[in-house]
């Protein structure tokens, strides 16, 4: 089997499991880099090969855990779903993650990021952000017809894993969504692009975060996924239950949700010491 053949059948082998797009173009990447790492068909690599690129990957390219192992998920793909051979993960074992923690912003940093936005559709996407915890993906292909005012929902459709859901759409949202409305009557897409035909790009509404981060001088190093970490967290410490806040989320795992305890602060969960007690007093 030629590269060329191997590239087809894996797109084929993506399509019949149901894979999304962005991870169809990610695995095909990763595939496209062993080629150019190594001058051999994949049919002749082994599991040495895939070492040999892995390691080159984690010492000389300094690259994450997150794309190694996604590197890793591509190749495994490749050879049980193509040449339908057996992966052992004895000779390959994945990187183990890092676990680090996310940015958080306070109630009173996301009221100043949004207030330095002066554009009403930047306002309205970044908004959707923080009060329903949308990805940016999803804030970029919501529909009109999405927004359930009577029912106070937001339809997510076909987000991460190829899953509906339903989210939060807040009354203060939904008065500066119809705002928005009158001022762009959008027809198709809530938030069109140049081209109304086509939704607005993600890289769009990232610009107008970067944008709205400077003017209003918070921590650089948030992104417009902090919102939707900061949603999390700020339902956590009004005493939101953590399936609730998983399924708000799209989660797949309670794990995933179970994080934001962490970065709930203390004293608004009502947590003390038990030094705190009394009975340790002189």
């Amino acid at each position: 089997m030629t590269n060329e053949q191997a590239f087809k059948r894996m797109k084929e082998m993506m399509d019949l499991r149901g894979f999304a797009p962005s991870t169809q173009r990610t695995y095909l990447m990763h595939i496209k880099h062993l080629t150019e790492h190594f001058s051999i068909p994949f049919c002749d690599m082994g599991y040495d090969h895939v070492k040999d690129f892995l390691i080159h990957a984690i010492n000389i390219r300094k690259l994450s855990c997150e794309y190694v192992n996604s590197a890793y998920s591509s190749f495994r793909f490749l050879y049980e779903a193509v040449f339908e051979r057996e992966w052992n993960m004895r000779h390959i074992p994945r990187v183990k993650k890092k676990r680090k923690f996310p940015e958080v912003l306070s109630k009173e940093e996301i009221k100043k990021l949004l207030n330095a936005v002066s554009n009403i559709k930047h306002k309205a996407m970044l908004t959707l952000a923080y009060s329903a915890g949308l990805r940016v993906n999803e804030i970029a292909k919501l529909k009109v017809t999405d927004i359930d005012s009577k029912n106070m929902q937001i339809f997510i459709r076909q987000a991460k894993g190829n899953k509906d859901r339903f989210a939060l759409l807040s009354t203060s949202t939904l008065a500066l969504l119809r705002e928005y409305y009158k001022l762009y009557r959008p027809k198709e897409w809530l938030f069109p692009g140049q081209n109304p035909s086509y939704a607005i790009s993600t890289r769009t509404i990232q610009a107008a975060f970067n944008d709205a981060k400077k003017i209003a001088g918070i921590n650089p190093k948030s992104t417009p996924h902090t919102l939707r970490h900061s949603f999390a967290t700020h339902l956590v410490e009004q005493g939101t239950h953590l399936l609730t806040v998983k399924e708000l989320l799209g989660h797949e795992s309670i794990d995933t949700t179970a994080m934001y305890i962490h970065l709930a602060k203390r004293d608004i969960l009502g947590v003390r010491s038990p030094f705190d007690g009394g009975e340790f007093d002189a």
